[in-house]
């Protein structure tokens, strides 16, 4: 499955440095592993046109919707996840064992991504998702296309699901085909079962305060981003590659993974807190405003109503009450006016501090020290 380029773990390491405005974030993580993210999308493609072949042979109606679900994987992304799972490997390991072995697993942690993302598209009612409709509604659209019985809208969703469903069974099944021990697999599986986990538990509780916001609080809202976001997007990706390298619980290096991967982590939620807002659609492919929209309670907005004036919050009352565009932009412009995003931009700088002295902690050669100090700067500069 890998290519030429990784088969001895020759990938080449560069300094930050953003190339292009389409995705500075994705530029810095390519800098970084290029060849990494390259054969994660071969790995995906050459494993999922066998899936979607097997389905076709079921039906060719099951073929199509395998295909849908295909698309959803490989219609880009940053491939976040997988490049702090091959780094923290890396770290693990040194810079002596092949790469080929441990590749399914990095690349079935885009698989999970996807189902996150799918399942989490429905649940938010989101229109797009990196530039495209998202899933559900582009099934609802084909199924309107076609004449078809039923309401389009119900169809997407239940089709979604289904495809979020059968990615989380492909990230099972591509992570099976890792060249390892049987002991070490199993705990590499205890590690990636314990992230699934930590990510249901943070949806349930987004989605809990999202109906709950009376209620919510920063600390409610700080907490979704370390189990909806900091765990399964840093934290455990990080120790997902340890174990892959065979680094038990009490090795000390799990200690600083941990410890840096949920700084960043949830350093990397609020700057996505501050791009839903502040964002350019163009570079982020979602349009700007939706959490002023539904009222999420993210701690950006928790934040501003904390620091508000009586004035100002009765403005901000107005958060999550279907507001337009024109009241969108004066909402976003008052969320500043309270100083919250001065607030979580220091937050963000606290936290990107933390991650760094903990890799002063950790016990890495020079080259992953340098690109996870990278990738922490790069993957919270929201304003790039």
């Amino acid at each position: 499955m890998a290519n030429d380029a990784v088969a001895g773990n020759a990938l080449r390491v560069a300094p930050a440095s953003p190339t292009g405005r389409d995705d500075p974030v994705r530029a810095v993580l390519t800098a970084y592993t290029k060849d990494l993210i390259t054969a994660v999308e071969d790995t995906l493609a050459t494993f999922l046109a066998a899936e979607v072949d097997a389905l076709t042979d079921i039906d060719a109606a099951m073929g199509g919707f395998a295909a849908t679900a295909r698309d959803c994987v490989l219609a880009g992304g940053k491939r976040v996840r997988p490049t702090f799972a091959y780094w923290g490997w890396r770290g693990a390991a040194g810079g002596a064992d092949p790469l080929p072995p441990v590749l399914p697993a990095f690349a079935a942690l885009e698989l999970l991504h996807t189902f996150a993302l799918v399942h989490d598209d429905v649940m938010d009612a989101s229109a797009t998702r990196r530039g495209r409709p998202t899933a559900h509604v582009a099934l609802a659209a084909r199924h309107a296309a076609a004449g078809h019985r039923g309401d389009p809208r119900r169809f997407g969703e239940a089709v979604a699901v289904l495809i979020g469903d059968l990615c989380m069974v492909w990230a099972d099944r591509l992570l099976a085909h890792a060249a390892l021990p049987p002991a070490r697999l199993l705990d590499v599986r205890r590690c990636y079962d314990q992230m699934r986990v930590e990510t249901v538990a943070g949806q349930y509780l987004d989605v809990l305060g999202e109906n709950d916001a009376a209620n919510w609080s920063v600390d409610l809202a700080l907490r979704v981003a370390r189990y909806k976001t900091a765990s399964y997007t840093v934290q455990r990706p990080l120790l997902f590659g340890a174990r892959l390298a065979g680094v038990g619980d009490d090795d000390p290096l799990a200690a600083a993974y941990t410890r840096y991967g949920l700084a960043v982590g949830e350093a990397f939620q609020l700057c996505d807190d501050l791009l839903d807002i502040y964002g350019d659609p163009a570079v982020t492919g979602k349009p700007s405003g939706d959490d002023l929209r539904t009222g999420k309670p993210t701690a950006l907005l928790m934040l501003a109503r904390q620091l508000a004036t009586p004035t100002q919050r009765r403005a901000l009352d107005r958060v999550g009450a279907g507001v337009g565009d024109t009241e969108v932009a004066r909402l976003a412009e008052l969320v500043a006016d309270t100083g919250a995003v001065d607030r979580v931009e220091r937050m963000v700088s606290d936290r990107v501090a933390e991650a760094l002295t903990a890799l002063d902690t950790a016990s890495i050669d020079e080259t992953t020290r340098t690109a996870l100090t990278g990738l922490a700067t790069a993957a919270t500069n929201w304003r790039a």
